[in-house]
């Protein structure tokens, strides 16, 4: 019986990309109703009046960098550092407002299909 390889071991800080015009997205895993990215920014912000309205939930957390984040009938933006993650239900309208210019800010997000999300964010 010949088996798998064992995966690789990898690291979400190794190798970063450099700076560009657009934020770096690699799909880390996808599964039916299940997406994980590592989302790498540079100073990018969503252009101005753009708002993500997203099919599937999102749960996003900065692992390093800062970032804000602007929801839909909020005043004020989210401040976002290492460790600070947030669940962004089906359909919550929210844009980037800034990412840190000076270094790069990486995210992880997993998205999940519409009624496969637990509550329990």
């Amino acid at each position: 019986m010949i088996s798998d390889p064992p995966p690789p071991l990898l690291n979400l800080f190794t190798v970063l990309p450099q700076p560009a015009e657009e934020e770096h997205i690699e799909v880390l895993l996808e599964r039916p109703g299940l997406r994980l990215e590592r989302i790498v920014s540079h100073g990018q912000a969503s252009p101005p009046g753009y708002w993500y309205d997203q099919d599937d939930g999102e749960w996003v957390m900065v692992l390093r960098g800062q970032a804000r984040l602007r929801l839909d009938g909020e005043t004020e933006d989210r401040v976002l550092g290492p460790g600070d993650y947030l669940y962004l239900a089906p359909h919550l309208r929210h844009r980037v407002a800034w990412t840190a210019p000076d270094e790069p800010t990486v995210w992880l997000a997993l998205f999940v299909a519409e009624g496969q999300a637990s509550s329990s964010s």
